[in-house]
């Protein structure tokens, strides 16, 4: 194929707007701020998980305080009526005795469940202030993994940009270049995964850094400067400038 010499540098222009937008992509795939939302994500869920461990741990004591001071306040009123009871003056020796008895067991079981209380209570009090702490560390969390996604947004945005301006300018330098040669380096990058074309500079390929041995520097020397040349090596159009090296 021969494609004049000029129109075949512009393919070097083709080639930078090619590996900007390879680098644009990269950088999206690997973006650290993407990572960062993930990371911040999964504190976020650790904490909420712990912030609903504490709340079920906090209504758990509450019903049992609940419970025990039912319990107490039940203890209590019996107490009260056979106290009553006594002070009447209307039971026999023997309902005399049994009510002391009795207020005597009512009051070991008061005693009992005022101490079981008590330590509820404190139970309670320290479960309070583990949902308090996790409630924050969770709001905290939140905030962290808001800064995180706007960070990464701002950077997809910053990305979009770019591979729009760089789409752009390709577009235009393709418009330039000949059918045939735009399809032949559209070929060769599509298997190279990056440019099609890469400057011979001082007798190397800037694409594989590979430099041509003695038979492939005398082809490329003797060829036609209108003649399209490829590397060897890694297949690329070579683009031969004053700085080839020829």
């Amino acid at each position: 194929m021969k494609v004049d010499h000029f129109e075949q540098q512009k393919l070097l222009e083709l080639a930078a707007e090619d590996v900007a937008l390879t680098q644009l992509a990269h950088r999206r795939r690997t973006l650290p701020e993407a990572l960062a939302v993930e990371s911040a994500a999964e504190a976020e869920r650790t904490l909420a998980d712990d912030v609903v461990r504490a709340e079920t741990e906090v209504r758990d004591l509450q019903r049992e305080v609940k419970r025990l001071e039912g319990d107490v306040e039940t203890v209590r009123t019996r107490a009260a009526k056979d106290q009553k009871l006594l002070d009447s003056g209307s039971v026999s020796a023997k309902q005399m005795t049994d009510l002391q008895h009795e207020l005597e067991s009512l009051g070991r079981r008061q005693s009992d469940l005022e101490d079981q209380e008590l330590e509820l209570m404190e139970s309670l009090e320290a479960a309070e202030a583990t949902l308090r702490a996790a409630q924050e560390g969770r709001e905290k969390a939140r905030a962290e993994l808001a800064r995180a996604e706007q960070l990464r947004d701002d950077a997809l945005a910053d990305i979009t940009d770019g591979t729009n301006r760089h789409e752009a300018a390709r577009a235009a330098v393709a418009g330039g270049i000949s059918a045939p040669l735009l399809g032949l380096y559209d070929r060769i990058r599509t298997q190279t995964g990056t440019t099609g074309a890469a400057m011979l500079r001082a007798r190397q390929c800037q694409g594989c850094r590979i430099e041509l041995n003695g038979r492939e520097l005398a082809a490329v020397r003797n060829a036609d400067p209108h003649e399209v040349v490829r590397c060897e090596n890694c297949g690329r159009i070579l683009v031969r400038t004053a700085e080839s090296g020829l």
